[in-house]
């Protein structure tokens, strides 16, 4: 069985930074796309970053780019989210999800199998 549990979140304040984890377990596929999204209440997930470490490739949502940072550690089964300069804007549920195989849309919800249960990250200005 597959899960992913995250961790990491917690509340700062503007300009401070985070670094969310991702370790999942029960799966042994080489070729999968790891990515993290974002959610608050009222609206949809939305996608910010995703890695596919079979290509050697990480995508970024224009709003996040160079702020945010994916990378991922197979040897703990890990992938990683870097957060600097946090916004309150930046304030919502951060979730990681899993696809076995590529995805031309990294972005969208529908196109990952399993999912995190979600850490707030709360962000003060």
């Amino acid at each position: 069985q597959v899960q992913l549990l995250e961790s990491g979140g917690g509340s700062v304040q503007a300009g401070g930074s985070l670094r969310l984890s991702c370790t999942t377990f029960g799966y042994a596929d080489n070729s999968y796309f790891m990515a993290w999204f974002r959610q608050i209440p009222g609206k949809e997930r939305e996608g910010v970053a995703a890695i596919y470490p079979t290509g050697g490739r990480t995508y970024y949502d224009d709003s996040v780019k160079g702020r945010f940072t994916i990378s991922h550690d197979d040897a703990k089964n890990t992938v990683y989210l870097q957060i600097l300069g946090l916004k309150p804007e930046d304030t919502a549920v951060y979730y990681c999800a899993l696809r076995f195989g590529y995805t031309g849309r990294w972005y969208a919800s529908t196109e990952y199998y399993f999912w995190g249960q979600g850490t707030q990250v709360t962000v003060s200005s």
